[in-house]
């Protein structure tokens, strides 16, 4: 039987992944070295990079890179951040213009920080583009981007659909070239073989295509670092700067809430045990809800939301009674939980709505993360089967461009399973105590 394929590039902070799959019903393998496993790409007929977001890349004249990328989760930038917030006059002004309030992690504040501190190679730099607009200029030769890797540039506006050139050069002190960026469903060139390659997009936009979101859904991603994020039809502009008013890759919006600690917490939390992470996870849900009163503030990185980038983790409520690792691993769960359910707060705070929340990630693998979930957030939580979401979403949108259709095929999601728990609002008042009282480094 002929089928179609397409496939999907997740390009993220610590792997490389790749997605083949049926353009009609969606099959994959998830294999370092992917292009080679399948017999190279002879057979394909379209692919898209998903990358993640804010990454700096800098180029030079002649197309070489300037410097090692600045990546999302580099808090170097963020005096950077404060510098620009100020200079265009507060956070208002900035949700205004751009949907967003800039941190660390945005690649306009990077900019910012090697104009200050390398010069050299700032006025080195010809063109700035991002993670997966890289990747998709040196499969096609063209540079180019989509909304929703533009929208967390800090100079590109997603209510309007334009650069904003001026703080581009506000961050760097001249104005380098600029990937084009591409409508959803339009195609950035194709490899040399034939096949067509799609505008790509970012990481947490291609998991929303994955997963097939809708307006309603609230998605949260346990990677790396947390997220939470839903569709929106409008744009969003958050002057608090908690939630991020970024666009997704189907002409909508995808406002967001990003933490810097999710799985790291976890693996942090099972190396002080010295456990692997199901004996984490069965220690957890050994322990009482509440951690018998130990509350852990995960900021192990620093901190994005709230915007702390100096903070430190801590354990407060320490007690003979709760000194045992079933506390500690439960109190890492509840923890690492209780900071994206800020999230989840601060979204439903500019008018989203929460029909569903969808958990995913490396750290949704963890029972104990599934069962407690639901008493953390005050609501049911359905769990996919573990994906490669991101990659698969870049498959989605490879086979709406290869299709031309008016939208993007979707493929329907099977397996979620439900999960319940009564809500647990005192481990969240808790919770929300020891964060006032982290520290600095």
């Amino acid at each position: 039987m002929n089928r179609t394929l397409v496939t999907g590039v997740d390009s993220s902070t610590q792997s490389c992944k790749v997605v083949i799959a049926d353009a009609e019903t969606v099959w994959w393998e998830a294999l370092h070295h992917a292009f080679e496993a399948a017999g190279g790409l002879d057979d394909v007929a379209a692919l898209g990079v998903a990358g993640q977001q804010h990454g700096m890349v800098c180029l030079s004249g002649d197309g070489e890179v300037v410097r090692p990328a600045l990546l999302w989760n580099d808090t170097r930038s963020a005096g950077a951040a404060e510098e620009l917030v100020r200079e265009l006059g507060g956070p208002s002004a900035w949700a205004g213009a751009v949907g967003s309030v800039p941190l660390a992690s945005f690649t306009v504040a990077k900019l910012r920080w090697l104009a200050r501190h390398e010069p050299d190679a700032a006025a080195r730099t010809a063109s700035v583009c991002l993670p997966h607009d890289y990747l998709t200029w040196r499969l096609t030769g063209a540079l180019t981007t989509d909304r929703g890797d533009a929208s967390g540039t800090g100079y590109w506006s997603p209510a309007d659909g334009k650069y904003r050139t001026d703080l581009l050069e506000l961050a760097i002190g001249h104005l380098p070239a600029l990937p084009r960026v591409l409508a959803p469903a339009e195609a950035a060139g194709r490899l040399p073989s034939g096949a067509l390659v799609s505008a790509g997009t970012g990481d947490n936009m291609g998991a929303a295509l994955g997963l097939g979101a809708r307006p309603g859904d609230v998605v949260v991603s346990l990677g790396t670092s947390g997220t939470v994020f839903t569709v929106s039809e409008r744009p969003s502009a958050d002057a608090a700067g908690e939630v991020a008013g970024f666009a997704d890759a189907t002409g909508r919006f995808l406002p967001l809430v990003c933490t810097l600690n999710a799985a790291r917490v976890l693996d942090a939390a099972a190396r002080m045990l010295g456990v692997d992470l199901d004996e984490l996870s069965r220690l957890a849900l050994s322990a009482p809800r509440g951690a018998g009163g130990l509350a852990l503030v995960p900021y192990l990185e620093g901190e994005r939301t709230p915007n702390r980038p100096d903070a430190t983790g801590s354990l407060h409520g320490l007690r003979p009674g709760n000194t045992t690792p079933a506390h500690l691993a439960r109190a890492a769960v509840e923890g690492m939980l209780c900071g994206l359910a800020d999230g989840l707060d601060a979204l439903l705070a500019q008018g989203a709505h929460a029909e569903r929340i969808l958990l995913i990630g490396g750290a949704a693998r963890s029972e104990a993360v599934r069962r407690v979930a639901p008493s953390v957030f005050g609501r049911p939580v359905l769990v996919p089967p573990a994906g490669e979401y991101v990659a698969e979403g870049a498959a989605v949108q490879a086979a709406w461009a290869l299709s031309e259709a008016a939208e993007p095929p979707h493929w329907t999601r099977q397996g979620l399973r439900t999960y319940e728990a009564e809500a647990a609002p005192e481990v969240r008042e808790r919770y929300a105590r020891a964060r006032e009282h982290v520290l600095d480094r």
